[in-house]
């Protein structure tokens, strides 16, 4: 009679980090001390998600949720046009923004800003 042996998978449980202990990571990883991986094996940290949700939550700088844009589409006049379209959408929100700022500016300040169509160039 032969013996087998079973392959019991032993999970661990969550391992949980002092508010104090996350700061010092991320500290250490924006003074370019330490890289992800490094900090990982130094500190003994489980998974890979761990640093970089510590990074957006107690970082000074602003990390993107996604590193890639995606797969460029097959054809490059549709990827142009979509890129086209979201330059367009950005500016006009800007657009919206300055428009807001110059009608409170005008508000504020009772200073007009923004001359009425059909009104003449003052000559200097």
């Amino acid at each position: 009679m032969s013996r087998e042996r079973k392959s019991l998978k032993i999970s661990k449980a969550p391992q949980t980090y002092s508010e104090v202990f996350k700061k010092q990571v991320v500290k250490e990883y924006e003074l370019r001390l330490f890289t992800k991986a490094e900090l990982r094996r130094r500190y003994n940290i489980a998974g890979n998600s761990c640093i970089p949700r510590w990074l957006k939550k107690y970082g000074k700088f602003t990390y993107r949720d996604k590193l890639t844009i995606g797969r460029p589409m097959k054809d490059p006049q549709s990827q142009r046009i979509k890129e086209l379209e979201a330059q367009l959408a950005k500016k006009e929100q800007e657009l919206l923004v300055f428009k807001k700022f110059i009608e409170i500016a005008e508000r504020e300040l009772k200073v007009e800003i923004v001359k009425k169509s059909g009104s003449k160039q003052s000559k200097k």
